[in-house]
């Protein structure tokens, strides 16, 4: 049994960044070990406590952020039901969420769907159960300013956003291109609900 005393987040150059702000998920899984270990290298997360039935994870100076609770031979839900659809994690700056991306990316644990929101540039992951998590970075200095954005003709046109590549987001970073141009948000006019890869993101 592992506590929270027994290791510490890395701290090297290629650790991964920490997220900003959440309160907590509780997640049941019949894929215990493999779920926990996604979640501790997705979040550079240490255990507030562990056990063969249950894990706390923190990654900040709260007693826990995510749990996993152990349940053994549950069903994989089916598709096209009712529920939890994604939850999302806000982080500092475009550097720190690409920076996040490669470090991710170089460990198998890629995007399955990159997208500018508008108010957010997000990219969201499955973890080894399918549950969506969305990595963001807010592209407005203000929450007001975000909030306009819900009110102008582009969300009313496309509510889902506009795809991006999380490579050429980061390969452009890399050659120097500054933020404000990365989060740019280019319209491209009516986009239904269905046509996001994650069956309705939004």
């Amino acid at each position: 049994m592992a506590t929270a005393l027994d290791t510490a987040p890395t701290t090297t150059s290629d650790a991964i960044v920490s997220p900003d702000r959440l309160a907590h998920v509780v997640l049941r899984t019949s894929r215990f070990k493999e779920m926990v270990a996604w979640y501790k290298l997705v979040f550079n997360a240490t255990p507030a406590f562990e056990s063969e039935h249950i894990a706390f994870l923190a990654y900040d100076d709260e007693h826990h952020r995510i749990a996993l609770i152990n349940i053994p031979n549950l069903a994989s839900p089916p598709k096209g039901v009712v529920g939890v659809h994604h939850f999302a994690f806000t982080y500092n700056s475009m550097s720190d969420l690409l920076g996040n991306y490669v470090k991710l990316r170089d460990k198998g644990v890629v995007p399955v769907w990159g997208v500018n929101h508008g108010p957010t540039t997000s990219f969201y992951y499955a973890d080894p159960e399918g549950n969506n998590v969305e990595l963001q970075v807010d592209n407005c200095d203000t929450v007001e300013e975000a909030g306009e954005f819900f009110f102008t003709e582009n969300f009313r046109q496309n509510a889902i956003g506009v795809d991006v590549d999380p490579e050429d987001l980061y390969q452009r970073m890399m050659g120097g291109e500054d933020e404000a141009s990365l989060k740019a948000y280019h319209p491209i006019g009516y986009r239904s609900v269905e046509d996001s890869p994650l069956e309705g993101a939004a």
